[in-house]
């Protein structure tokens, strides 16, 4: 079956167990209002649709990484002459570890930046189609303001108070104006590695695709270091990441710290209108970061959220959109899934809502380095490839944090 109608055959299945799911839970909480408890069966027959809409929307989400993955293009397609002998040294380096006049090579076909650590730039070529892997794969790097630089950091000074103003009648005077503020931002591009192993055997292989190999296995495991660190990293020799900064509830938020809102319960959702923490999330963020926010959680917690009806209304507050991202829809805005958000426990921050264009900036800074090492382990070759990056939050009044406690 085509990538194609293997989507549509899952959508639609999506469809009918999402129809199902509302029918079971309705009787689900239909038996909790009327006898205080939910049958056994009833509960067991929720939980398993819900872990199947789980397996549909995670198999949607690799059929469409798989899909946006860059097949391998011609290598001459918009390569210069010099550009193409660079691509085929480097080729001969991976296969061989000739590296006679790769150097001379990666400075004719003006490839800079290299890295203090020794090795080789990649092409190019290479080196962007490593990065759309990583982004394809990457939950934040999906969503989140991508810079590229090329010295060791990215600074910026966002304005934290802008001027006074206002309205005059005629011949009044003005009041003086405040002064505006300024923070300075710094995120520092940190080195993250991949290291694919190759056999020798295959090295030998001219069949073989060997620089589609290392841009995948590279490209992979780029996405999932950095995913992982744009959410829980400390920034010490790594992104810092959006779970990372201080946070304190969002009545007494101030620039520097991310806001909270609390669930109403420790490690839970509250029993009576659970619902009603997550509007008070979105409503948290203002007006205008609401635009392109998203809400962003892993499976675990989705896998809660999706039971969750209006209060007042009785509506399903999540509702499958494949136009909005293989999420869904939650108070109309798009969810994106991402297993490195903590799981709903005791003060865990277990939700992010905000406009990640504007609250969270990674930067790359420009070359990827190749390192060849056939001597740690006989019979295969080693491939140390590295990259420079950096994230952090540079707006912090575009996201917010549910945090599972009762204040």
């Amino acid at each position: 079956m085509s990538d194609v109608l293997e989507i549509k055959s899952l959508i639609e299945e999506q469809g009918k167990s999402w129809s199902e799911f509302k029918i079971a839970n309705d009787a689900r909480l239909e038996a909790i209002e009327s006898k205080g408890y939910a049958p056994k069966e009833t509960v067991e027959k929720v939980e398993k649709i819900n872990s199947d809409l789980n397996k549909i929307s995670k198999d949607l989400d690799e059929l469409a990484k798989k899909a946006n993955r860059p097949s391998a293009p011609d290598a001459r397609d918009g390569m210069t002459d010099i550009q193409l002998e660079h691509k085929e040294a480097l080729t001969k380096y991976f296969r061989t570890g000739n590296d006679l006049g790769l150097h001379e090579l990666e400075a004719k076909a003006l490839i800079s930046n290299s890295d203090p650590d020794g090795g080789y730039l990649v092409d190019v070529e290479m080196d962007n189609q490593i990065d759309r892997i990583a982004s394809t794969i990457s939950a934040m790097r999906s969503v989140a303001n991508i810079r590229s630089i090329g010295n060791a950091a990215y600074s910026k000074l966002v304005k934290t108070r802008g001027i006074s103003g206002g309205w005059l009648e005629e011949n009044a005077t003005s009041s003086e104006s405040t002064e505006q503020q300024f923070s300075k931002i710094e995120i520092k591009a940190e080195k993250v590695y991949a290291e694919p192993w190759i056999t020798n055997e295959m090295l030998e292989d001219s069949f073989y695709d060997l620089e589609s190999d290392i841009m995948m296995e590279a490209g992979l495991t780029f996405a999932e270091t950095e995913g992982a660190a744009y959410v829980t990293g400390n920034g010490v020799g790594r992104p810092r990441g959006i779970a990372a900064y201080t946070t304190v509830a969002n009545a007494s938020y101030a620039w520097g710290s991310v806001g909270y809102i609390a669930s109403g319960k420790s490690g839970a959702f509250t029993s009576v209108a659970p619902s009603d923490a997550l509007i008070d999330l979105q409503h948290g963020l203002k007006q205008q970061y609401r635009p392109g926010a998203v809400f962003m959680m892993n499976d675990a917690t989705l896998a809660e959220v999706r039971q969750m009806k209006d209060a007042s209304l009785g509506f399903y507050l999540w509702q499958p959109d494949t136009t909005a991202g293989f999420g869904g829809q939650l108070l109309g805005s798009r969810v994106v899934v991402d297993d490195n958000l903590a799981d709903v426990a005791s003060n865990s921050l277990s939700i992010a809502y905000g406009n990640m264009q504007r609250a969270y900036t990674i930067v790359d800074r420009r070359g990827i380095a190749v390192i060849r090492d056939n001597i740690t382990k006989k019979g295969v070759t080693k491939f140390h490839v590295s990259k420079r990056v950096g994230g952090g939050i540079t707006n912090f009044e575009a996201i917010k944090l549910m945090k599972m406690a009762a204040s």
